[in-house]
């Protein structure tokens, strides 16, 4: 006869908050080699575009910032659709604001939309 063993299994009565959450994170494309070139003036133009463009475009997509980096952004959304609407709606603003910009001095924003995943 094979002995067993009796468990008292407990099961836990708190609930856990689960979301499911579409991270948008968005960087510059040669942030380093552009402040070798200008930091003051970088850093400047940057947090002009994150104030007037980036911000404002999360805003209008449902979303939330979660934390600002050196060189850009990570946002939250509760819809995938939103955060790519969003990333869509930056870089096409983007593109209007270097339309005038020398090719290399463009702060170039690369996002990146990760799919949801329970948070």
């Amino acid at each position: 006869m094979i002995p067993t063993i009796e468990r008292e299994i407990t099961l836990s009565t708190e609930r856990v908050e689960r979301r499911l959450t579409a991270i948008l994170a968005a960087d510059v494309a040669g942030y380093s080699r552009l402040t070798g070139l200008d930091e003051e003036g970088t850093h400047a133009r940057l947090q002009d575009h994150l104030r007037s463009l980036v911000d404002p475009k999360i805003a209008k997509h449902r979303g939330r910032i979660v934390k600002n980096t050196g060189d850009g952004v990570l946002a939250e959304f509760s819809s995938v659709v939103d955060a790519v609407r969003c990333a869509v709606d930056v870089q096409r603003g983007m593109d209007g604001r270097n339309a005038d910009v020398q090719t290399e001095q463009r702060i170039e924003l690369r996002p990146v939309v990760s799919p949801p995943a329970p948070y």
